[in-house]
C-alpha cells in the first residue's frame, strides 16, 4: 500500500481543484500538488517541449543535417529493427521527404546482423556513396564501425537513448544519457530523440510546426513499445501522439487495427497489444523494412498487401511464442530449486521471439531471466528482469563471458560464445544473488489507496451509467511507467454472480454487505479462484 496523504492536504486540494477526494490523493501521491501542474497534467501542452538546443551536440546535429539536405547529398537512416527503432526511421523519412529525395533507409537483419549499426550497414552506406548516416536507436556503442565510416568519408548523426559506454563514438551524438549532456528529461524513446533533431532543425529553418506534429503518432507508438517512463516530455508527447492517432490516423495504421479486430478511439494499451506486436512481427519473421515501408507508403494496394502480411506474421509469432514458452517452462522445471534466476536455452528456438518468452517466463517464474538460441559457436541471448533488478547492470558484472550486450534497465540483448554458457550462466546466477534481498523474489503489487464502492458513485448519480470518477481517472490516461494505471483495494467483497468465459477468464459480479452497487468484473486466467469466489465467503479485491 503506498502511503495515505494526509487527510488535511487531500482536502485543501480538492477544494481548489474541485475534484472528487479519491482524484485528489491520486493527484497529490503523484507530485501534483499545485493547480498549475495540475493543469500540465490533465492538459500536457506541446508549447511546453524543452528547447531542443539544450540537448548536447544539437547544434552540429543541425549543421549537419541542414547542409546535407542543402547540398542534395545522400542520407542514409539506420534504424533499430524493434519498434521504436522503425517508428524513429519511418518518422524521419517522412519529414526528410518534404525536403530532399535523396533520402533512404536501412534496417539490419535480426538474424544476419544482429543488433545495432552491422558490417553489412555499413557497406551498404559504402556502396550506395551516402554522405550522411543517421542511427536511430542505436550507434551509442558502434565505435568502431562508426569510425570505418568516418574513414570513409561519411559524416554520421547517432540518435540514441541507450546508456553510452566509456569511451563514445566518433560522431555527432544526441544521447541525453550521456554524461555531458545537461537535457532535462532523460527518458525520451529512440524516437523521441529523434523527433528533437527534427524540431530544432525545424526551429532554426522556420519550417510549420503543424507538419512536424502530424508524426507524433510514430512518437506515441515508440513510447508505449519501449516501456520508457510515462513522465514529463513523454507523457506530453504520448498524449498528443495518441490525439492525432485516433482523430487522423494514417492508413497503415488505421489497416493495422482493422485486422486485429480493435476499435478507434486506440488508448496505449491497444498500442501496446495491437499495433506494437504487430510492427515488431515484420522483423521477427521476415524483414523489418516490410514494417518502415507500410508505414511511409500512401499506396492503398501496398498497404493493404504489407498489412495482411504483417498480420499473417503476428499470427504465427504467437504461435512459436507459445509452443517455446511451454518448451522453456518444461526446462526450468529440471532446474534446481532455489535458484535466484531462470536461464534457458533451446538450440533450434526461434531468435525473433525470445525476448517474448523470457517475458512470458517472468509472468510464473518471477526471476531476472535469459532465453537463448543457437546451435553455431556464437549463441544469441534475451534478457528480461523485475523491477528490483538492473538487468544492463548484471550483464555488465558478467561481461567477461559475453561477445556484446546492450539494452536497459529491464530488458538486453546479448551474444556469446557456446563454450562460455555454463560459466556465464554460473556468475549471472552469483551476480543476481548477491543484488537481490529475498522479499524481491515475490512480485509485487503496489496499491494507491483503498475504495469503498460507495465512492465510485456520488449520491445523485445514475447507477446505470459510467461514473464520473471513472470519467476523470480516464483522463490520467496515457499510463505507462511513473503514471501507472491507478489500483484499488476493497475489502469485504461478495460475488452475486460467477462465470469462466472460455474456461480460463473468471467474469463476476460484486458487491459489498450494505451497499446497493454492483460492479462487473473480470480475472483474466484466473480460473483456480472460481471456488474462492463462489463460496459465499467474503474476499479482497485489488
Amino acid at each position: 500500500m503506498k502511503s495515505p496523504v494526509n487527510p488535511g492536504d487531500v482536502e485543501k486540494f480538492r477544494t481548489e481543484l474541485k475534484v472528487d477526494s479519491v482524484v485528489s490523493e491520486l493527484l497529490l501521491q503523484r507530485n501534483i500538488d499545485t493547480f498549475q501542474k495540475a493543469e500540465a497534467f490533465f492538459r500536457p501542452s506541446l508549447d511546453k517541449l524543452h528547447d531542443p538546443y539544450l540537448m548536447n551536440g544539437m547544434d552540429a546535429a543541425v549543421e549537419c543535417l541542414n547542409q546535407a539536405v542543402l547540398k542534395k547529398q545522400k542520407i542514409l537512416l539506420y534504424g533499430d529493427y524493434d519498434v521504436d527503432g522503425t517508428t524513429a526511421v519511418a518518422m524521419m523519412h517522412t519529414v526528410l521527404k518534404k525536403f530532399t529525395d535523396n533520402v533512404g533507409f536501412y534496417i539490419p537483419d535480426r538474424y544476419k546482423e544482429g543488433y545495432g549499426v552491422s558490417e553489412q550497414g555499413v557497406d551498404f552506406a559504402i556502396e550506395q556513396k551516402v554522405k550522411l548516416v543517421i542511427t536511430l536507436d542505436c550507434g551509442v556503442k558502434a565505435n568502431t564501425r562508426i569510425e570505418r565510416l568516418r574513414t570513409e568519408g561519411i559524416s554520421v548523426i547517432v540518435c540514441d537513448h541507450h546508456e553510452p559506454g566509456e569511451t563514445l563514438p566518433d560522431a555527432i551524438l544526441l544521447d541525453p544519457k550521456q554524461t555531458a549532456c545537461k537535457y532535462p528529461y532523460k527518458e525520451l524513446s529512440g524516437c523521441g530523440v529523434a523527433f528533437k533533431l527534427v524540431q530544432a532543425w525545424f526551429q532554426r529553418e522556420g519550417h510549420n510546426n503543424d507538419f512536424l506534429f502530424r508524426q507524433l503518432d510514430f512518437v506515441a507508438i515508440s513510447i508505449g513499445a519501449d516501456i520508457v517512463q510515462m513522465t514529463g516530455e513523454n507523457r506530453t508527447l504520448c498524449y498528443h501522439g495518441l490525439s492525432r492517432l485516433n482523430e487522423q490516423p494514417r492508413l497503415a495504421l488505421r489497416k493495422m487495427i482493422q485486422l486485429a479486430a480493435r476499435e478507434f478511439p486506440l488508448t496505449i494499451t491497444d498500442v501496446i497489444f495491437a499495433l506494437a506486436p504487430r510492427i515488431n512481427a515484420a522483423g521477427r519473421l521476415r524483414t523489418a523494412e516490410n514494417a518502415v515501408n507500410l508505414l511511409i507508403s500512401d499506396d492503398e494496394d501496398m498497404i493493404d498487401q504489407l498489412a495482411r502480411e504483417i498480420h499473417e506474421d503476428n499470427r504465427l509469432r504467437r504461435e512459436l511464442d507459445a509452443q517455446i514458452t511451454q518448451e522453456a517452462l518444461d526446462l526450468l522445471d529440471l532446474a534446481p530449486e532455489k535458484r535466484w534466476t531462470n536461464v534457458v536455452h533451446g538450440e533450434h528456438w526461434h531468435k525473433g521471439v525470445i525476448g517474448i518468452v523470457a517475458s512470458r517466463i517472468i509472468e510464473s517464474h518471477y526471476h531476472p531471466t535469459l532465453v537463448m538460441c543457437g546451435d553455431g559457436e556464437i549463441i544469441t541471448g534475451s534478457a528480461r528482469s523485475v523491477p528490483t533488478l538492473n538487468i544492463h547492470n548484471a550483464l555488465e558484472a558478467c561481461s567477461g563471458w559475453l561477445e556484446e550486450f546492450g539494452g536497459h534497465k529491464y530488458a538486453a540483448g546479448f551474444r556469446l560464445k557456446r563454450e562460455n554458457l555454463k560459466s556465464f550462466s554460473m556468475q549471472f546466477e552469483e551476480v543476481v544473488s548477491q543484488s537481490m534481498q529475498p522479499s524481491h523474489r515475490v512480485e509485487e503489487l503496489e496499491i494507491d489507496m483503498e475504495l469503498d464502492f460507495n465512492q465510485v458513485f456520488t449520491a445523485e448519480e445514475n447507477r446505470m451509467k459510467i461514473p464520473r470518477l471513472k470519467r476523470i481517472l480516464r483522463q490520467f490516461e496515457p499510463h505507462g511507467p511513473g503514471n501507472m494505471k491507478p489500483t484499488f483495494l476493497v475489502r469485504n467483497v461478495y460475488t452475486t454472480n460467477v462465470r469462466l468465459l472460455k474456461d480460463v477468464h473468471l467474469k463476476l459480479d460484486v458487491t459489498q454487505p450494505n451497499e446497493d452497487v454492483v460492479l462487473p468484473a473480470i480475472g483474466f486466467n484466473m480460473p483456480h479462484h472460481e471456488d474462492t469466489v463462489a463460496s459465499g465467503i467474503p474476499f479482497d479485491l485489488v
